[in-house]
């Protein structure tokens, strides 16, 4: 667990510093802009806030984007959870690329499924044109994020823009499609096509203030609800629009917290660290619950799923635990369970950590034996997918193949999804692939028949 907590440390480097030394100069100092991060504390409450899909866009294959070049999380505003989605210029300019795209859309979903008002911090040069096959045509591509604002508007989720940079190009509906928005002087601007693009369809030479900036939208075209003279005044009227919403969002029902009897801090040493066999789950369960309380349900069946209620933070809710192989009976229980939270309207939480069972040789007989597991986890499968509510799977081990979607994974539209950073997902559990993978001798008799 060290060894990935290193890596972790050195991917959190890696995306603290966005766009590298020589593009963070050219932002602040040429362009006399705040800093992705720094604008992020002048518009947040003084408070810690989450925020989402951090290590997003390295290790591609069209480079390292850090941050997917945006930040998205969720945080407080005037006492109100807001979503945030704010570009981060020093990376690209602040084009999107195609997990840019991935990672706004995801945080639009996180908005709508949460009814979270929703702020923008537009600092971008539109799409990333070299990729535009991966950014355009298509359904999930970056014209649902326009979509999903009409969408949000619909259902009266509060949506409001900051202009702190260029909106060039679909950027540009951002704002206008927003239920209010602020723009900066000098460096905010909004268009279509820039001055360059300008100059080629017609030979005028424009300035961007004069083409797009912001006196122009907020005293003649009235794009925009508010004009800032500095950044710092933009992200005050943010707060001050924030404040007028008249959005509450559902009142929490919750008990006194309590810290658990246990250490949270164990839990570093208690990260599985072989993925072919399981450990006892209620090690993890007793230092996330408060109190380290949990009752169990079904506690003589399926025992290598738990099940039981508990609370966390004061929030009652029910959690659904990898502790071995999910069998048959445990997929029964964990169905019985799923569908008793639904019922009593109680969020549910799941572990994934499951153990696949000793690779065998693929034959009639073994999958004869397999049949009423594989309807046990539909079953299962059948009861996460119908449950409406809130879902959070943290991944704290391996979790392979169908195991992965009984146990509400990503396909299965959990609200959350976090990984531990030794967390491992596969198709297929660590030394299974042999008995499915042919070897080049096989493939040679089968092409010689």
């Amino acid at each position: 667990m060290y060894c990935c907590m290193l890596r972790y440390l050195v991917h959190k480097e890696k995306v603290m510093k966005g766009g590298g030394e020589n593009a963070i100069a050219r932002h602040t100092q040429r362009n006399r802009k705040v800093l992705v991060r720094e604008r992020l504390r002048k518009l947040l409450d003084d408070e810690d806030y989450l925020e989402l899909s951090p290590f997003a866009g390295l290790g591609l294959s069209y480079g390292d984007i850090p941050s997917a070049g945006c930040l998205t999380g969720i945080g407080k505003i005037n006492g109100l959870w807001c979503m945030f989605v704010a570009n981060d210029a020093t990376v690209k300019g602040g084009t999107a690329y195609p997990i840019t795209v991935k990672k706004q859309l995801r945080a639009q979903g996180v908005a709508m499924q949460n009814r979270l008002p929703c702020v923008y911090l537009v600092d971008s040069g539109g799409a990333f044109l070299p990729l535009q096959s991966e950014i355009f045509p298509d359904r999930n591509h970056g014209g649902r994020t326009f979509y999903n604002q009409a969408v949000m508007s619909a259902m009266k989720i509060p949506q409001v823009a900051v202009v702190c940079g260029s909106c060039t190009a679909g950027g540009a509906y951002v704002p206008t499609m927003s239920e209010e928005a602020v723009i900066v002087h000098r460096i905010g601007t909004i268009f279509l096509g820039g001055p360059p693009l300008v100059k080629a369809a017609t030979g005028e030479e424009v300035s961007p203030e004069d083409l797009g900036g912001a006196r122009l939208h907020s005293e003649v075209s009235g794009c925009v609800d508010h004009f800032a003279a500095v950044e710092d005044e933009a992200y005050e009227y943010t707060r001050n629009i924030i404040s007028t919403l008249n959005y509450e969002l559902p009142e929490e029902d919750s008990a006194q917290a309590e810290e658990p009897l246990y250490n949270v801090d164990d839990l570093m040493g208690l990260a599985p660290r072989c993925y072919n066999h399981s450990m006892d789950i209620r090690l993890i369960v007793s230092r996330l619950t408060d109190g380290s309380r949990f009752q169990e349900f079904k506690a003589r069946y399926g025992t290598t799923l738990l099940t039981g209620f508990a609370r966390i933070e004061g929030h009652q809710i029910g959690i659904v635990a990898n502790n071995g192989e999910l069998t048959y009976e445990a997929s029964l229980k964990g169905s019985h369970f799923v569908q008793l939270c639904e019922q009593r309207d109680i969020p549910l939480i799941f572990l994934q950590n499951t153990a696949p069972e000793p690779a065998h040789t693929v034959s009639q007989t073994k999958a004869e034996s397999n049949t009423n597991r594989l309807k046990a986890q539909g079953s299962m499968m059948s009861a996460v997918a119908c449950a409406s509510v809130p879902k959070i799977t943290v991944v704290i081990g391996g979790c392979h193949g169908g195991d992965s979607y009984a146990m509400c994974g990503r396909a299965f539209d959990p609200n959350f999804l976090f990984l531990w950073p030794n967390a491992r997902v596969s198709m297929l559990a660590p030394g299974h692939s042999d008995a499915f993978v042919q070897t080049e001798e096989e493939i040679t008799q089968i092409n010689d028949m």
